[in-house]
């Protein structure tokens, strides 16, 4: 399965870089099925970070090879893939959180004034899911550990 990761520069050697910002699925290598979705991710890397070109870098991952690795998988948005984001969007401790790879859709930006009126209390759970489905949301892959990065084969740059 080919899967595509957005940057400012070419990455052909993914690594977990710690982070401070608080994203979806907690710090990882984060990558998506949706060649579009990553190269607007990449795009909006070289305004954030005002250097380098927008570069989408492409992998492999044998997804049939990962018997070795705990994988947590979110079909849709749901109730506890809301509950997963909450949590590492706010930076808080969720119990057994020891996967290898996380994924899921992605709250981008056409989700995030939903998820921002769950999180100010004004939607609960089940009406912050009733706004999300209707929307098509891309997914992505984000793999935590360096057992789940080795699955990866870094093929080519878009």
């Amino acid at each position: 399965m080919l899967l595509y990761h957005g940057s400012n520069v070419e990455v052909s050697n993914p690594q977990i870089l710690k982070s401070d910002r608080r994203l979806d699925f907690g710090k990882g290598f984060y990558l998506t099925s949706s060649f579009d979705q990553a190269k607007r991710w990449a795009e909006l890397t070289v305004k954030r970070r005002e250097t380098g070109k927008a570069t989408v870098s492409v992998f492999d991952f044998d997804d049939t090879s990962v018997s070795d690795l705990k994988i947590l998988h979110f079909t849709q948005a749901q109730k506890e893939w809301l509950e997963y984001v909450s949590m590492n969007r706010k930076n808080q401790v969720i119990p057994n959180d020891d996967y290898d790879i996380v994924i899921g859709p992605v709250a981008n930006d056409r989700t995030m004034p939903v998820i921002s009126l769950y999180f100010a209390g004004i939607y609960d759970i089940e009406e912050t899911i009733k706004r999300l489905m209707p929307q098509k949301l891309c997914d992505q892959y984000t793999f935590r550990t360096e057992n789940a990065i080795k699955k990866l084969m870094f093929l080519e740059v878009k």
